[in-house]
């Protein structure tokens, strides 16, 4: 089992869809997506509590992993999968 994955996204952002695939390939069954193009309030709440402005913004359990970037380089060092465990 994974920890909760949330994501703060639109629906057009190709960084959005390649964080979901990557999540999908690592066992990720279930991304809590809030759509922060349909819901302007949750924009910003994302900004309010990640301080960033753009999407994807992740949360793997409570830590804030950030963008796609951020969540590449974890799976490229190998630290991805122990996080997605519960690791943290």
């Amino acid at each position: 089992m994974t920890a909760p994955v949330r994501m703060y996204c639109t629906g057009t952002c190709p960084y959005c869809q390649m964080a979901e695939r990557l999540l999908q390939a690592r066992g990720v069954a279930a991304i809590e997506k809030i759509r922060v193009d349909l819901e302007p309030a949750r924009r910003v709440e994302m900004v309010e509590l990640t301080g960033q402005r753009t999407v994807p913004q992740i949360y793997v359990g409570a830590i804030h992993v950030g963008g796609y970037d951020e969540l590449a380089a974890l799976d490229d060092a190998g630290e991805l999968d122990g996080l997605l465990q519960g690791g943290g």
